[in-house]
């Protein structure tokens, strides 16, 4: 009976045990704030889209160039200027020297003559005119002189037996390699398929964008395709490259690297829809050019350094569609940012500007589609 009255009186009511002297907190507090304490912040999460009242922080295309707060929509009429000099640079091109059509469209024979000796432009057309072979394309390499390509209208195979065996008695030692003959009605037809390829590839994006995001992307979207289509084929009619089949190919190549890079800019300025709150359209497409800038560059230059080593080192006959290529890279990146993102801001301003004045029904964008 003692032991269990000392037991009592040894413990402490519980209301005792949880006041703690002032300025002091009980043990097992201090040592869950202490814990507290040492518990690190979690850490942001990278990939949350950056809105207006977080703006996104600079950063470094190549580790070089700073990014991030360009204003790219304040600069739009220069891109203006610019984009309309190219255009019209090209129209009068095509208007006024047409493009250099190779065999594969216009028919014809093609061979590739190697001298003993140097040759002459000048002199190889007077003989081929001299057999009575007018209008050909001649072109003599200039890291080699004693090479030529010869492009001549379409000749039968007696006419073209005839035309070698004098050129052969000629100039002993000639060797013709590489020859090629393409009937013209074969060519127009290639022609033709190589247009409707070009159109339906066009359609195809036209739909597929503007189901997956709306009308006004895709037609922004197609307008860029046509714009760097446009620009790369005038570049070779003013520098009157041959356009064969491996530049429709190209052109086709172009047109698939160009959207992608064009719907990489409109998913981001869909994300940003979604969270725009007040923010107007210019700061919004602005800030997500800025936010997709480095990425474009990025992956724009890597492709552009491995075409332009093709180019270098992969012989003559992939220089033509390794330049077509270098063009389009560099002119899809452009659009991208500088033509197809402006075109769409005008129409979607213009149709909110309509829509707040009541003058036009046009329905919301579907933005919530992922």
């Amino acid at each position: 009976m003692a032991r269990g009255r000392k037991r009592k009186q040894q413990r402490k009511p519980a209301s005792q045990l949880r006041q703690a002297p002032q300025g002091k907190p009980p043990i097992g507090a201090r040592a869950k704030t202490e814990a507290a304490v040492r518990i690190p912040a979690a850490p942001e999460v990278s990939d949350i889209p950056w809105t207006a009242e977080k703006p996104q922080p600079v950063r470094r295309a190549f580790g070089v160039f700073r990014v991030g707060k360009i204003n790219f929509i304040g600069s739009q009429k220069i891109f203006v200027y610019l984009s309309g000099a190219l255009l019209l640079l090209s129209v009068l091109s095509l208007v006024f020297r047409g493009l250099n059509y190779g065999i594969d469209f216009t028919g014809g024979n093609k061979y590739t003559f190697k001298f003993s000796q140097t040759i002459e432009e000048s002199v190889l057309r007077q003989d081929l005119e001299g057999l009575g072979v007018a209008g050909s394309l001649i072109t003599v390499f200039s890291e080699r002189p004693n090479e030529a390509t010869v492009r001549t209208p379409y000749l039968d195979a007696a006419s073209e037996a005839r035309v070698l065996t004098e050129l052969k008695a000629k100039y002993p030692g000639l060797e013709v390699t590489d020859p090629e003959t393409v009937e013209p009605t074969i060519g127009g037809e290639l022609l033709r398929n190589a247009l409707i390829a070009i159109l339906l590839g066009c359609l195809g994006i036209l739909v597929y964008v503007s189901i997956r995001f709306e009308y006004r992307f895709a037609t922004a979207g197609v307008l860029a395709l046509v714009h760097d289509s446009l620009i790369t084929i005038g570049l070779f009619s003013v520098l009157q490259l041959e356009v064969n089949s491996a530049f429709v190919a190209a052109i086709l190549t172009i047109i698939g690297y160009s959207i992608n890079d064009t719907i990489v800019v409109f998913d981001r300025i869909r994300d940003n829809l979604k969270r725009r709150g007040k923010e107007g359209l210019d700061g919004l497409a602005n800030r997500a050019i800025n936010e997709t800038f480095v990425r474009s560059v990025n992956t724009s230059m890597t492709a552009f350094l491995a075409i332009t080593a093709i180019f270098l080192f992969g012989g003559a006959t992939t220089r033509d569609f390794s330049l077509a290529l270098m063009v389009g890279i560099l002119v899809g990146t452009y659009s991208s940012i500088c033509v197809a993102t402006p075109i769409w801001l005008v129409w979607r301003k213009r149709d909110e500007r309509l829509r707040a004045t009541g003058g036009s029904k046009t329905l919301t964008p579907r933005t919530n589609r992922g």
